[in-house]
């Protein structure tokens, strides 16, 4: 059984809240779960904080047992340094086409 650390979406329409578990990867994303280690809610408030809560002792423990991160999973953990941050992405748009290629050469 692959574990992965995901996000389950709660709230209601354009309101997202989502609960950080550690579920198996066939389980649909709002089904079955192992444990609950942490909240995320993405909507600012007054003060322009988005809420984070992590049981950082449960994350450790399941990232040391083989869990895998999801990405946005493995971003969040990046920014409060329990993971290393992700490397970033490789920009498509950017890259030069074929053909241009071979006529600077």
């Amino acid at each position: 059984m692959v574990v992965r650390l995901r996000l389950q979406r709660f709230g209601r329409t354009h309101s997202p809240f989502y609960r950080m578990v550690a579920a198996d990867s066939r389980a649909p994303r709002d089904g079955k779960f192992l444990e609950i280690v942490g909240t995320y809610n993405p909507i600012a408030n007054k003060e322009g904080i988005k809420e984070i809560r992590l049981k950082t002792d449960r994350l450790k423990y399941w990232i040391s047992v083989g869990a895998q991160p999801s990405d946005r999973v493995a971003w969040l953990l990046g920014k409060f340094g329990i993971l290393p941050p992700p490397p970033p992405r490789v920009s498509l748009k950017n890259m030069v086409p074929k053909k241009d290629r071979e006529e600077e050469e």
